[in-house]
């Protein structure tokens, strides 16, 4: 391990239960440390502790919290690739200790509330939207939240049942889940197919300048998503991004 990635400060944490979300896909359930406190949104690094084996990659990756603030424990979700990190994290022992550093980043609702909000998330981008829905729910915010939520097939979608249920409790909140690739899919859809796209948006939307959006997903996801708001008019001001690279 490179002298860059000895555990960075911060706090220890065990791992209370894990479990698979969606194809590929797996939930990571954390204690919460006294301490250690978020806003939904927000990402924070994880680093692996002596573990079994180790890469060129390291033992330190960023996550977003996928669980909103109000919960006791900490929620990562993270698509399952084969790596040294994710192999040991799926092995790891109920009980194991990483190190948790302390929550960063800007990724998080914005606090005008007459301005609405425009999640756009691509896969496994749906973390930090899944915090900052179920936040706003508990908290019965008053901003209009509107998720545009695309995957390949439902299989492949992670939360998708509960991001359902909050549209159900939350009567500011609108969920448009979309499928790419229904061709490939067994599983029966009745929802929105196509990728996210300009008439998508004005479909449920309207005019599109206004809102402030909120894009995550994988990098060439969000740069389109960006170039498509800019050719609708739509403000640079008025866009926040994150993109989720291939870890």
């Amino acid at each position: 391990m490179a002298a860059q990635e000895i555990p960075l400060a911060g706090l220890r944490t065990k791992l209370l239960s894990r479990g698979i979300v969606a194809e590929g896909t797996m939930a990571f359930h954390f204690a919460k440390p006294s301490g250690f406190s978020f806003k939904a949104g927000q990402a924070a690094d994880l680093t692996l502790l002596n573990p079994p084996e180790t890469d060129s990659e390291g033992n330190i990756r960023t996550f977003s919290i996928a669980s909103p603030p109000f919960e006791d424990q900490l929620t990562f979700a993270t698509r399952m690739r084969h790596t040294a990190f994710k192999r040991s994290l799926k092995t790891a022992p109920v009980g194991t200790e990483i190190n948790i550093a302390s929550a960063s980043g800007s990724f998080t609702l914005h606090k005008n509330a007459n301005k609405q909000a425009v999640f756009l998330a691509g896969g496994i981008g749906i973390t930090p939207f899944l915090s900052i829905v179920r936040q706003a729910d508990h908290d019965q915010l008053p901003h209009k939240l509107y998720l545009f939520y695309s995957n390949r097939r439902p299989e492949d979608a992670a939360f998708l049942d509960i991001l359902q249920g909050l549209e159900k409790t939350n009567p500011n909140f609108r969920l448009s889940a979309t499928m790419t690739e229904m061709a490939h899919s067994g599983r029966e859809w009745t929802g929105e197919t196509g990728f996210i796209d300009g008439e998508m948006l004005a479909r449920h939307l309207g005019p599109l300048q206004g809102p402030i959006y909120y894009v995550a997903g994988p990098p060439p996801m969000v740069a389109a998503m960006r170039q498509m708001l800019v050719g609708a008019g739509v403000d640079e001001d008025d866009m926040r991004s994150e993109e989720f690279a291939g870890y």
